[in-house]
């Protein structure tokens, strides 16, 4: 496959090795300093875009390959206030939109396990639910979009929760379940689910030992969408 990566920082390259190492060819690797060689990509010479850039970058970026009818996997957090946007454009389109917030295998089964505990935990409300998550410190968001993930799969699950928030940032409420954002060198991420009473404490805890996993799906993903359409999710790419 042709494939264009928009965003070329450490996640990039480590994509675009991944990417030329099963047979690939990258025809563009654009950043914010060369975001003028984009103009000069011919959109027939491409089959997927691979978009890991800055949340103010992001949607430019995606409505640019929409635009031009191709499919776009994005991996970038930050800037979903807009997400129903572009899913409306993509929705449109004659080429797909692909975004997860986390693209590694074990985390997609994590966000499943995640779900059916807090099934499971739907009737004891004698525990305090909160989620912490680790990172380096080059993440710019926070939380990060696999906690709020974590935090929307508790709250589709869980009746006495109906919004999360920012340790220290956000106001508190028993609603609402509190998020710990830490930005620790070197932690490609850290994720933990806690349910804590009196009597006892529950964990969940996916840990990630470096940005490979991550990278490895966003290609496995670009290679599986190629000829589809519309907005798709991790849900319909694994088929759980």
């Amino acid at each position: 496959m042709n494939i264009l990566l928009l965003g070329y920082g450490k996640m990039g390259k480590i994509i675009g090795e991944i990417a030329e190492s099963r047979g690939h060819q990258l025809v563009g690797r654009i950043n914010l300093e060369n975001r003028d060689e984009l103009e000069t990509i011919n959109p027939k010479e491409v089959d997927a875009i691979i978009e890991f850039s800055q949340p103010e970058s992001a949607v430019e970026n995606i409505k640019w390959g929409l635009d031009r009818g191709l499919p776009v996997v994005s991996g970038t957090t930050g800037w979903l206030s807009r997400k129903a946007e572009v899913e409306a454009m993509a929705n449109t389109s004659v080429g797909a939109f692909f975004y997860a917030s986390n693209f590694s295998i074990g985390v997609n089964i994590f966000f499943k396990v995640n779900a059916y505990l807090a099934k499971l935990m739907n009737e004891a409300n004698e525990y305090k639910i909160g989620i912490e998550e680790i990172h380096h410190t080059e993440k710019k968001d926070a939380p990060s979009g696999t906690a709020i993930t974590l935090a929307e799969g508790i709250i589709e699950n869980i009746s006495s929760k109906s919004s999360w928030n920012l340790t220290g940032q956000s106001p508190d409420s028993e609603r609402s379940i509190p998020i710990t954002s830490k930005r620790i060198d070197p932690a490609p991420g850290t994720h933990i689910i806690q349910y804590s009473s009196d009597i006892d404490t529950i964990e969940l805890i996916h840990t990630a030992h470096s940005r490979k996993g991550f990278a490895l799906g966003a290609v496995l993903v670009a290679e599986w969408i190629k000829d589809k359409k519309g907005v798709l999710s991790m849900d319909d790419f694994l088929s759980f």
